[in-house]
Parts: C-alpha cells; structure tokens; sequence
C-alpha cells in the first residue's frame, strides 16, 4: 500500500484556493478526516447485535465493515468491550506507509487491537475469517496478509471510484433487510462452494 499522498493547493478554473485544495488520502485512496462526528464523513455508528459503537466513514464503508465486525463478532469471537473496537484515527499518529494510515480516513477498523502479532487466531477461526473476507468479494483485506502483519486490522482494499464498493454495500444491504440473511444467519463455512472461494481469495490477497 502507498503512503499518505498530500494533496496540492493549485486552484482549479472556476474555484477558489480554499474549494481547490486536495485533502491528504490514506493508504487506498481515500480522503483523510481530522476529526469525526463534525464536518466529516467519519460518525460513531452502531454495531448491531455487539452493544458497541465504531468510529467509521458512513455510507458504503460503513455498511461493509460493520458486516464485518457482526459476522467477527458472531462467528469468530465476542467483542465486548469497546477497546476491542477501534476505527478511525487522526492520521498524526499512524506509520503513512503501511495499511494502517487507513484508519485516518475511516475506511478500517481494528478488532481486538492487542493481538496483532501474527498467530493470534486458532485454524477455525482463521478459516471463518477467510469465509468472511471471501463474502466481501475482495472489497475487503486483512492486516494478517499484509508484509507488516497486522491481525487486528481490517480495511477497505478498493479505491473510492472502484464500482465493487457499492455492489457489495448493495448487497449487504439486501440481505440484511432479507429475514435469515446476512450476519448472523450462520453459514457453512466449510462447504465446499465457500472453501473453494475462501481459499481462492486468500491466495490472491497474501501474494498481493
């Protein structure tokens, strides 16, 4: 992943120096937030079905990575307290040139922020996990793929331009106003349709 791109100040016809300026992005193309929950794309969102609430960019990316938490949350293992859910960050104290500079832009959260050492998760965890990455069509990375291993992170590994962010949205979406769809609806992670798309992905993802 690049590093955190500074925008220039060049006005552009027609606008001025202030409506010109390009905001710094994160790591996958998104525009960074100083602050959340005032003049920002960033608000504290509620998790459904945790008791928890997350710092996230609303809209698409709110909808997917809130997904992700339920399905974590469900599947892999409760979060209770809040310090096991973090999202956005000011960008100031993030390393710009790995994943996490995603933080800064809402565009990541980070679950169980103390085990992000490699190793953290036992096989059937990790196999749930793929099973959920492997769900969000690739919209959606983990720091345990990463070269700098973060398994606590999980971000948004399509730009903001890029159609698949929308079309998943879209499609959690559905399912979660469908009765027995979506996050925890429970599904079999080990049938062979799922493994052969989880395994497919987790090839892609850790080679990329």
């Amino acid at each position: 992943m690049g590093p955190l791109i500074q925008g220039t100040a060049a006005a552009a016809p027609g606008k001025s120096p202030a409506e010109a300026v390009e905001r710094p992005t994160s790591a996958n193309g998104w525009t960074t937030e100083d602050e959340a929950n005032h003049v920002s794309t960033v608000w504290t969102r509620p998790v459904a079905g945790t008791g928890l609430h997350v710092d996230v960019r609303i809209g698409d990316v709110e909808t997917i990575l809130v997904h992700v938490i339920r399905r974590f949350h469900y599947e892999v293992e409760q979060i209770e307290r809040e310090a096991d859910l973090l999202g956005w960050r000011k960008s100031g104290g993030l390393r710009k040139e790995r994943s996490e500079s995603n933080l800064a832009s809402g565009t990541a959260v980070r679950i169980r922020p103390g085990a992000s050492a490699k190793g953290g998760l036992f096989p059937l965890q990790e196999l749930v996990l793929r099973d959920i990455l492997a769900e969000c069509e690739g919209v959606v990375r983990w720091g345990g793929d990463d070269a700098h291993v973060d398994e606590s992170l999980f971000y948004i590994a399509a730009g903001p331009k890029d159609d698949r962010v929308r079309k998943l949205a879209d499609k959690l979406r559905g399912w979660a106003a469908t009765p027995g769809e979506g996050a925890g609806a429970g599904v079999d992670v080990l049938s062979p349709s799922r493994r052969v798309h989880a395994d497919h992905l987790a090839r892609l993802q850790r080679s990329s």
